[in-house]
């Protein structure tokens, strides 16, 4: 299983919605990704973020931070691109698919470690829940080395500035936080002060920054 897969299974399982997550369920592996979609969507029962978001993959999750991001350099003036560049370097969701396999993994991994550490904003993840989510990986025939990769995201300290620094580019800088923001409950008091720390070390302009959020929302 490569991280890309991984990832979009874990988009994928999120469109299950809120109230129909159930740890038993996951445990037993019924759903492909689904320990690690709910945990992301925490233990209080809600979906991914509470949004059942219509992204499905990781290709269209970059589609809407790129879309968002145009349209915000758009309004300040500057010369937005007709379409999504089409290098490696500039982060653009186009070019995804063109992208060698390494890139392609390594692009995943960054929006996976984003989203596992907003998840992990509120303090909550115990022994039982990674071995939910070890159980899960194992079922879905994921290589040692990926799971040691997964585990080890869960148990390193949070930081928001180690998540930034993967952030190349103002355009991935977006979808890092696009990421984050699905996975965020905006209304506890610690997964907002993430959120909020997190645009600060990806340097985002406080109107990009709100219109990210916008946007996820309007895609609940």
């Amino acid at each position: 299983m490569s991280m890309q897969s991984l990832l979009d299974q874990i988009l994928r399982s999120a469109n299950a919605g809120p109230g129909k997550t159930d740890l038993g369920k996951y445990a037993t592996g019924a759903v492909a990704g689904g320990a690690l979609a709910l945990l992301l969507g925490s233990k209080r029962g809600r979906g991914l973020g509470g949004k059942a978001l219509k992204y499905g993959s990781a290709a269209a999750l970059g589609v809407m931070a790129w879309n968002v991001y145009r349209d915000w350099q758009a309004k300040q003036g500057g010369a937005a691109a007709a379409a999504p560049a089409t290098t490696a370097a500039s982060g653009a969701p186009a070019a995804f698919a063109q992208l060698p396999a390494p890139a392609q993994e390594d692009h995943s991994w960054t929006m996976l470690q984003a989203m596992i550490a907003a998840a992990r904003a509120d303090g909550h993840m115990d022994e039982r829940e990674r071995g939910l989510v070890e159980a899960e990986l194992h079922r879905l025939e994921a290589d040692p080395a990926l799971r040691a990769r997964v585990d080890a995201e869960l148990r390193r300290p949070v930081d928001p500035a180690e998540v930034a620094a993967r952030a190349e580019t103002p355009e991935k800088a977006a979808e890092i936080y696009l990421a984050s923001v699905i996975v965020c409950d905006s209304t506890s008091t610690m997964e907002r002060a993430y959120l909020d720390a997190l645009a600060t070390a990806l340097r985002l302009p406080p109107d990009l920054k709100a219109e990210l959020e916008r946007r996820a929302a309007a895609e609940s």
